[in-house]
């Protein structure tokens, strides 16, 4: 929300300067977010006009300008600037002024010619960004008036960060009303007093939507001119806000909005036909709104009709063919209360974001549409003319917002704030606040005014009380109490401790987003049970993820595209699925070099096995990593001939391979992508840790070398040799591998070594050889093995 400072100066009287204001604005929970101070050096600029403008002799682009001032004889200023021109009323710096960027304005010759001050650019004076030539003044502003008087400046351009529950403080009188319960001070708004019809015409209009339009005022003005020229004033209050002019029609219904916070339309009521009709959208209707643009609605969509069709989506924008030109001699005021559900997320959905919107998202108040469109009236007859018509009203009062009382407890409030706040501080506070108070035995009975949607808990009036008495008056104290110690069973594994083990592996923690694009999970397989969001930040986050894959690969391909080759990247967090809870998972990805690049390597590509080392550096953490293997296949995005599903005790918890070509394709990646994704329940169950005496005694070693069919792992080899030797076994070392064509196709060699040891006496030779015949025949009938010579 941006406003200018006099502005809200103007509605209450503030005894503060503007840094005071800003703290305490800041304080009571209205953040501000910048401030840009606007006009503050203007002491010797005032209005002049160009009274004679001819082309300068030694210069084509400038031209020679008489400019009166008020004394006797105009000054002679040479000006470059494209709109200087005879009858054209503009800022001139005198000689001597100190301009806003420090140059100080002198009598110089330009290309032979002596200037005697400087016609000036908004941009120039600090006004307005606008350097595209001189800022034109109304015809009618005084001739050698200071600038800074007729402009009402100094002034500053205020925007503050609102919460979603604050849409009261979307206007400047909702920001006036909390600066009034802060300050003491009182409240001058602008009357709204009832504009009386002197005209016949009307427009009836009927609610079919229920509580999503409870109210709507229309009034007809007739014979207006929609060419009349935005008075000055309201021009820069609408700058100051950010907002800019655009004709009269539009200024001050944007002006109404700024002011009341009730957000308004004008239609051209010629081209109306009939009652107008608050009704929800049907099948196959398209609306052109005043974008251009042709949208097609549903049912989903509040729409304003008559009975030729759609005239503009409720709450969000008025429609194209129905909008005021120059040529609308009677307009089709519009003040309406839309419910926020209604509203909610529509314009979104249209790729839309307006000022209407982001006020009926919030809640406007139901009561204000009344006064909007009684001021708009009168501002409307007092810049363009016109006769107005009565206001007709439209309202289903049992579908209104109503607004309960709150009850507030002494002792509740005292104990959550930790100090006592006076009975009758607490009482003027929430009298300040617009509430009906009464005062009870425990407390006090507060009926919230209409604009505070967000009060109807007891904590609500609480926060409204301690904000405004000054959360700087709220004493720091240490907590006391006893602190629990961590209750995590030693059974199981922390997530941190997995997380922290792949950074150690040099991947770099990512956090995605929960919500993807639909069409990325169908890209994946993977949109089987996705939840759609009711009502999405934007088109491509509209359903709940259900793998951290997708994102994460997302954020590979970005790092990609922006020349980072190696990209190593890990993410924990939740999945979900319709109908299923949340399941909490850990995944990974990696692509480019197996290590950095560095000195003593050479270079290597990241393959299977790399992330298989990664992903059992995890399992190795549960103390139990015999309890996972590895069984060929997997989802179909991942590759066929590089994939693996990883079971612990049977069950599935996870997949690792390269992704797909065919989905590499349609991520538009160049280059393997390897992957994996666990469940993180089944990686944080651990065996406690087990003490063991080390043997005293020495151990032995045999080697052995077999051929194999390719096809068996060196899991099955490992576990066969296990199986038969049993505890004597310590460690089985693989530390060669060989395949050739001298061993004929599918054949592969390993060459394994054996330690054996036991805890109660030395191996002689004979037990070495009994532990090396039950490892040979284990390997010859399990893994069809041959022991080679």
């Amino acid at each position: 929300m941006k406003f200018s400072e006099n502005w809200l100066r103007e509605l209450v009287d503030i005894p503060v300067d503007r840094d005071a204001l800003m703290h305490r604005l800041t304080m009571a929970g209205l953040e501000v977010e910048g401030v840009e101070p606007l006009g503050m050096a203007l002491d010797g600029v005032v209005v002049g006009e160009i009274v004679g403008c001819e082309p300068h002799p030694n210069a084509d682009k400038l031209r020679v300008c008489q400019v009166a001032i008020g004394a006797d004889a105009p000054l002679v200023i040479v000006c470059g600037a494209p709109n200087a021109r005879l009858g054209l009323k503009a800022p001139l710096a005198m000689i001597g002024t100190t301009m806003q960027n420090g140059i100080e304005i002198k009598r110089a010759a330009l290309r032979g010619i002596e200037s005697n001050g400087m016609l000036c650019s908004a941009k120039e004076l600090g006004i307005d960004a606008d350097a595209s030539g001189l800022m034109e003044l109304p015809g009618d502003a005084p001739v050698g008036t200071p600038l800074a008087a007729y402009l009402g400046l100094p002034d500053a351009s205020i925007e503050i960060k609102l919460t979603p529950n604050r849409p009261d403080c979307l206007s400047v009188s909702g920001l006036a009303r909390d600066a009034s319960a802060l300050f003491g001070s009182a409240l001058h708004v602008p009357a709204a007093d009832a504009v009386a019809a002197v005209a016949n015409g009307s427009r009836d209009a009927t609610l079919d939507a229920g509580a999503d339009c409870p109210r709507y005022l229309g009034r007809v003005i007739e014979g207006i001119d929609t060419t009349a020229k935005t008075p000055l004033w309201m021009a820069e209050r609408l700058r100051r806000s950010g907002v800019r002019p655009v004709s009269a029609m539009v200024d001050v219904t944007q002006y109404v909005m700024l002011e009341l916070g009730q957000p308004m339309h004008a239609y051209d009521n010629d081209r109306l036909d009939g009652a107008i009709s608050v009704r929800r959208a049907r099948p196959g209707e398209k609306v052109r709104l005043l974008d251009g643009n042709e949208h097609a609605v549903d049912e989903d969509f509040l729409v304003i009709a008559d009975r030729t069709g759609l005239h503009g989506l409720a709450g969000i924008m008025g429609g194209y063919d129905s909008r005021v030109t120059d040529a609308t001699r009677t307009v089709f005021l519009e003040a309406a209360h839309f419910a926020p559900a209604a509203i909610m997320g529509r314009a979104r959905k249209l790729g839309l974001h307006t000022d209407a919107s982001h006020r009926f998202e919030r809640g406007v108040d139901p009561d204000s549409p009344r006064r909007a469109i009684e001021r708009a009236t009168a501002l409307i007859l007092a810049i363009a003319g016109g006769s107005p018509g009565p206001v007709s009203e439209s309202v289903q009062r049992g579908n209104l917002p109503q607004r309960a009382p709150v009850v507030l407890r002494r002792a509740r409030m005292t104990r959550l704030l930790g100090i006592e706040i006076a009975d009758s501080d607490v009482a003027r506070i929430l009298a300040a606040l617009g509430m009906k108070v009464e005062t009870t035995a425990d407390g006090w009975r507060a009926i919230p005014p209409s604009h505070r949607f967000d009060i109807q808990i007891e904590e609500d009036l609480i926060e409204e009380v301690v904000r405004v008495h000054g959360y700087e008056r709220v004493p720091t104290r240490a907590p006391r109490g006893e602190l629990l110690g961590p209750t995590l069973p030693e059974a199981r594994l922390e997530t941190a401790r997995l997380r922290a083990q792949l950074v150690a592996r040099d991947y770099a923690e990512a956090i995605c987003y929960a919500f993807v694009a639909p069409e990325l999970l169908g890209k994946w397989k993977l949109d089987d049970g996705a939840v759609a969001l009711a009502n999405p930040l934007s088109a491509e986050l509209g359903v709940m993820r259900t793998s951290l894959l997708p994102g994460l690969v997302e954020a590979l391909s970005t790092n990609r595209r922006r020349q980072q080759t190696r990209v190593r990247l890990f993410e924990t967090g939740n999945v979900f699925r319709e109908g299923a809870d949340e399941d909490q998972r850990i995944a990974g990805v990696a692509c480019g070099r197996a290590v950095a690049e560095n000195w003593a390597s050479e270079a290597r590509a990241v393959d299977f096995f790399d992330l298989k080392g990664d992903v059992q550096s995890l399992f190795a953490l549960t103390n139990a990593p015999a309890s996972f293997s590895f069984v060929p296949g997997g989802p179909p995005w991942l590759h066929p001939g590089q994939a693996a599903e990883v079971h612990r005790d049977g069950a599935v918890v996870g997949w690792l391979g390269a992704l797909h070509p065919d989905l590499l394709k349609a991520l538009d990646i160049d280059g393997d992508v390897f992957v994996f994704e666990f469940e993180v329940d089944a990686l944080s169950r651990r065996d406690l840790p087990k003490a063991e005496p080390v043997s005293r005694y020495p151990s032995v070693r045999r080697d052995l070398s077999f051929e194999l069919p390719e096809t068996v792992a060196y899991g099955a080899v490992e576990a066969a040799i296990r199986d038969a030797v049993g505890e004597t076994l310590s460690e089985v070392i693989l530390f060669d591998r060989y395949v050739g064509a001298n061993l004929g196709s599918g054949i592969k060699s390993l060459a394994i070594g054996l330690i054996l040891q036991d805890g109660y006496r030395t191996l002689t030779d004979q037990d070495a050889d009994r532990c090396t015949a039950l490892a040979v025949a284990a390997l010859e009938s399990v893994c069809k093995a041959k022991l080679r010579g």
